[in-house]
């Protein structure tokens, strides 16, 4: 396995992160340490099976947003926005911020802190900073719904069912923050909502599993109002999103779910919670609860993926 440094100083193998992602063949396995230091890039990386660790306080920063007008088009988009993006078929990240300083989504649109286009992704310790789409965890759903909408990296690409899991990390954002089809598990993490909107955008298939969280805690910053944020609202009529053993401040709305624009009254997607309660002790409503058997069975399914992933890369788990 290849390992390579970044440190700002001069002092390893490359000052950039997008340098030592560059050296990597495509094939081979490789560990990049990063040194401590606020990295401003944009980053880009489509290599087989990689594994990057923060030492120190690492901070990858960037701030494309949506609405920005590049080249010729109105607007950038949402899936040209990223700070970092990742395909491939291995990634592992440690010790890692990640941010997308564009701003509120009302003035620069969405700002996608990290895109995650990978067959299987672990995330330990990392924090996403953003406001809207500040994460998205590929695939794309089959179309768009406004042309040109999906213009960037795979965007013609077959769709492909991704996984994630994404351990002990804090994600930040206001709107849709935590979007996209993949199957994903999401475990004691602080999940922040800096403004008013909504927690979850999932567009996952039927089949699939979706986005599950798991003893996670759910805060707010002091200036968003109490019941204004939303656990999920469906991207796709399909998205599933769980949540289980997860604590809920007093910012999260009882009805925990709201339609999408234009989709009001059809009752799409599928929110589901079990022994979840607010920071007051409330439980969640009895209609969204799972029995202690199918939250089992739901986490069972997600981290069997992972497994069997992992597995076929190195042949244990």
């Amino acid at each position: 396995m290849n390992t390579l440094t970044v440190d700002q100083s001069g002092k390893g193998h490359y000052c950039s992160i997008q340098e030592a992602l560059d050296a990597v063949p495509y094939a081979e396995q490789a560990m990049i340490i990063i040194e401590q230091g606020v990295y401003h890039e944009k980053l880009f990386c489509d290599k087989r099976n990689v594994h990057l660790v923060g030492r120190g306080e690492v901070v990858i920063s960037n701030s494309d947003g949506a609405k920005e007008k590049i080249d010729v088009l109105p607007k950038r988009g949402t899936f040209r926005s990223y700070t970092a993006f990742f395909s491939g078929e291995f990634l592992r990240m440690e010790h890692v911020t990640i941010q997308n300083n564009a701003g509120a989504g009302s003035e620069a649109g969405q700002g996608v802190a990290l895109y995650l286009d990978v067959d299987c992704s672990y995330l330990t310790d990392v924090r996403l900073l953003g406001c809207q789409d500040t994460l998205f965890v590929a695939p794309l759903p089959e179309r768009e719904r406004e042309a040109n909408g999906f213009y960037g990296p795979r965007c013609f690409a077959k769709r492909k069912l991704n996984t994630l899991f994404f351990d002990q990390g804090y994600i930040q954002g206001d709107v849709d923050f935590i979007f996209g089809g993949a199957d994903a598990l999401f475990r004691h993490t602080e999940i922040c909502s800096s403004a008013t909107g909504f927690v979850t955008a999932p567009s996952t298939c039927k089949k699939d599993i979706g986005l599950v969280f798991d003893h996670c805690t759910f805060t707010a910053k002091e200036s968003v109002p109490p019941e204004s944020v939303y656990l999920m609202r469906p991207w796709r009529e399909e998205g599933k999103a769980a949540f289980l053993s997860c604590t809920l401040g007093d910012h999260i709305n009882k009805k925990l779910r709201i339609d999408w624009p234009g989709h009001e009254g059809l009752g799409e997607g599928t929110l589901s919670c079990h022994q979840c309660h607010y920071t007051d002790q409330g439980r969640t409503d009895k209609a969204f609860e799972l029995s202690s058997i199918q939250a089992i069975s739901l986490l069972d399914a997600i981290e069997q993926r992972c497994k069997v992933f992992h597995q076929s890369l190195y042949g244990d788990v």
